[in-house]
């Protein structure tokens, strides 16, 4: 059974990430299940460390968008939204170029809170960094003040 609250197309989730770090970064959101939500970002001269290895906190930028975006997809925007509260990231193997695709499942959905596992692998489906994520669900109206 789905969990999202919103349509899912993926057109206008991507249109969200115009002019941000997403936009950047070149993350894009390209697939979206009943229960997961995947999506992708390039190894490439924006990503890299000075060593030419992907950044860690490009691979945590990508979680974090992987996690919100999904967290935001599974409430009613009218009534509240999801902020990031805390993240941890593992990084496990490197990587030089190519594109990255990042696959965010929930843990937990509760009333007040959601927890948000983040696989981040390479093209060869290797483990590149696991993330969890966790976001703050808060009325609309304490963040659009």
């Amino acid at each position: 059974m789905a969990i999202w609250k919103q349509p899912t197309n993926l057109e206008r989730v991507n249109g969200w990430s115009a002019d941000t770090l997403m936009q950047a970064l070149d993350i894009r959101i390209t697939a979206i299940g009943e229960d997961w939500l995947a999506g992708t970002m390039p190894v490439d001269a924006r990503t890299h460390q000075p060593f030419g290895l992907l950044h860690g906190g490009a691979s945590v930028a990508l979680a974090e968008t992987l996690g919100s975006t999904a967290a935001l997809l599974t409430l009613d925007p009218e009534q509240e939204v999801a902020v990031g509260l805390d993240i941890n990231a593992n990084h496990v193997r490197g990587v030089r170029s190519g594109i990255v695709t990042g696959t965010a499942k929930a843990l937990h959905l509760g009333r007040s809170t959601q927890v948000w596992e983040i696989r981040i692998e390479n093209e060869e489906g290797a483990l590149v960094c696991i993330a969890r994520l966790t976001m703050a669900v808060v009325p609309r109206r304490a963040v659009l003040r």
